[in-house]
């Protein structure tokens, strides 16, 4: 029966879709929308995004708000106050663990007032583990398309149709689980096979993959939930349950919380 869905999806999806891959934040991103022109329109404006938000970018207003640590408040963007303003959020959301600034400060550390955002000496904005959800979100809000798709590597977006989804297999060997989308939903995933980039408590998780509604929420929560010990995973799950997880392990074993097949119509899991 899956396979049987799978292939009629393609095929409409084949039928119908207009699917771009562009080179953006620093990795690949893939807009699926129907008609080419709202593709480019909106592949522009994560451009526009991007310019706001890099840190690697030298007159982005990132780079100048970290430039400006200590100095005075800077005014920036809607764009740029609205993905600070929701980093704070998911800072309390997650207990601490997800946390944007570096430096001596912590999140008390920034002074947001509208517009005008003030860093304290010392600290800088890290955007690494928010920057790719909001900027899908945001794509998805400004295309305001009947149905689409859009990802930027492991944060994506799905609306207006159902959709064949698939979650990495973190060793390498092609997906761990392909599902169906029931509803409008974003997926993030988060692990340190690629880099070591994110201070774990427990060793024994490999990879977590997030399922929500809001792609910048999801895309701080997996990060966040990644670092936290097992025990907290659970509370913060328990605390909120309109957030799906699927956590997968070294020994290979799998861990799926209540809300995440609620998100999905079908589901299938390789045999491992």
């Amino acid at each position: 029966m899956f396979r049987v869905v799978l292939f009629l999806l393609l095929i409409n999806h084949a039928l119908f879709s207009v699917e771009r891959v562009f080179y953006l934040m620093g990795t690949y991103a893939v807009i699926d929308l129907p008609v080419e022109s709202e593709v480019y329109r909106t592949y522009l404006f994560m451009r526009s995004l991007e310019e706001k938000l890099s840190p690697f970018i030298e007159d982005s207003e990132i780079s100048t708000l970290n430039r400006s640590a200590g100095k005075g408040p800077v005014r920036v963007s809607e764009e740029t106050a609205e993905m600070i303003r929701k980093a704070l959020y998911a800072y309390e959301k997650t207990y601490g663990y997800f946390d944007i600034t570096r430096g001596a400060g912590g999140p008390s550390s920034i002074r947001l007032n509208g517009s005008s955002v003030y860093l304290s000496d010392g600290t800088s904005i890290d955007i690494g583990g928010i920057g790719k959800g909001y900027t899908v979100e945001k794509a998805y809000l400004y295309a305001g398309t009947e149905w689409g798709f859009v990802s930027i590597a492991g944060d994506m977006k799905v609306w207006g149709h159902r959709r064949v989804l698939a979650v990495r297999d973190p060793r390498g060997e092609g997906p761990i689980m392909q599902m169906v989308n029931s509803r409008d939903l974003c997926l993030s995933t988060s692990g340190n096979y690629i880099k070591r980039h994110i201070e774990q408590k427990d060793r024994d998780l490999l990879q977590i993959t997030v399922v929500h509604t809001d792609c910048t929420l999801a895309d701080a929560y997996a990060t966040a939930l990644f670092s936290m010990p097992r025990e907290l995973r659970r509370r913060f799950y328990a605390e909120n349950p309109e957030v799906g997880a699927l956590e997968v392990f070294r020994d290979g074993s799998l861990y799926m919380n209540r809300a995440f097949p609620e998100y999905f119509e079908v589901i299938l899991i390789k045999k491992r």
